[in-house]
């Protein structure tokens, strides 16, 4: 039986607008195209999972309404497992608005209803029987505690997609992790420098974990634990369409790497591609591509249509 990789945390509905430019003052703007997609940072990352040929097992919370039962059924026709997705009554599942202008870039607007992120009344079994691995955002911070405890129990590989969160709940869950891999922002809020080599060698040697922090277009910094040289993985060049859920994607594809046993060269090298690619397409996680498409993109530099 092929082994899962538990995604945990955020589950939401993406409205996303693409606009020439990001709007200067207050007004009505038409945008050149729009759609709306289940998303979240350990949805999207589950439905990277799926679409790169892993299995994907998502634990999130969505309230019991329209919207929640819509996200799940997008999510399992991707191939995510949703059985460990909690209802909730009373509950507003959460969603965002998003612009994406034409350099890429994006400025989003979420609503998480508090509620979502309480403590479950049910756990799902992690061990290694099951999972190769565990994969963790920050948007449910009781849950991704849960999880990386039990990964590090079972032995299993605990990443944590350690995004922009407060700093005190940074430093709660970095210490649980087996696999670290922080954006630039995190990394610099909680290191207190804006060098993304320097913030991978202070993590690593503080938690003696596997330490990366992402750089976007720069690719990837990152050291095998403490003392360990800090060594950069560069990322593709493509011309950026939309930014948004790159991260998303590159978590989700490192994780399958890990999970397959890569080396974290190659297991970083996938994900950038994979990250790059999406970049290439407008849609947030709509543009995760499959790994057939990743596989031909590392060999030739061309991206499918």
């Amino acid at each position: 039986m092929t082994k899962s990789i538990l995604c945990v945390g955020a589950l939401t509905l993406d409205t996303i607008f693409r606009l020439d430019a990001q709007p200067q003052k207050a007004g009505k703007y038409l945008p050149d195209d729009a759609l709306q997609i289940a998303a979240g940072m350990a949805s999207s990352a589950a439905a990277a999972i799926a679409r790169l040929g892993g299995h994907a097992v998502l634990w999130a919370s969505a309230g019991a309404d329209a919207t929640g039962e819509r996200v799940v059924r997008e999510l399992e026709a991707e191939g995510v497992d949703c059985s460990h997705v909690r209802r909730l009554q009373g509950a507003r599942t959460a969603f965002s608005s998003i612009l994406v202008d034409s350099s890429g870039e994006r400025v989003i607007v979420p609503f998480y209803d508090p509620r979502l992120a309480g403590p479950a009344q049910s756990v799902p079994p992690v061990d290694a029987s099951g999972f190769a691995a565990v994969l963790v955002d920050v948007r449910w911070p009781w849950a991704a505690e849960i999880a990386l405890k039990a990964a590090r129990k079972a032995g299993i590989a605990g990443i944590l997609d350690a995004d922009t969160a407060p700093v005190e709940l940074l430093e709660q869950l970095l210490p649980l992790a087996s696999h670290i891999a922080a954006s630039e922002p995190a990394a610099a809020s909680v290191t207190a420098t804006a060098d993304p080599r320097e913030c991978v060698r202070i993590l690593a040697d503080q938690y003696d974990v596997f330490t990366a922090v992402t750089a976007g277009a720069d690719g990837c910094y990152w050291a095998e634990r403490a003392g360990m040289p800090v060594r950069h993985v560069e990322g593709f060049r493509v011309e950026a369409v939309d930014t948004l859920a790159a991260g998303d994607v590159f978590h989700g594809a490192f994780a399958l790497g890990v999970a397959e046993g890569r080396g974290m060269t190659e297991a970083i090298c996938f994900a950038n591609a994979a990250a790059a690619i999406k970049c290439a397409r407008f849609g947030g996680r709509a543009g995760s591509p499959r790994r057939d498409e990743v596989t031909a993109f590392m060999e030739t530099g061309r991206i499918s249509a």
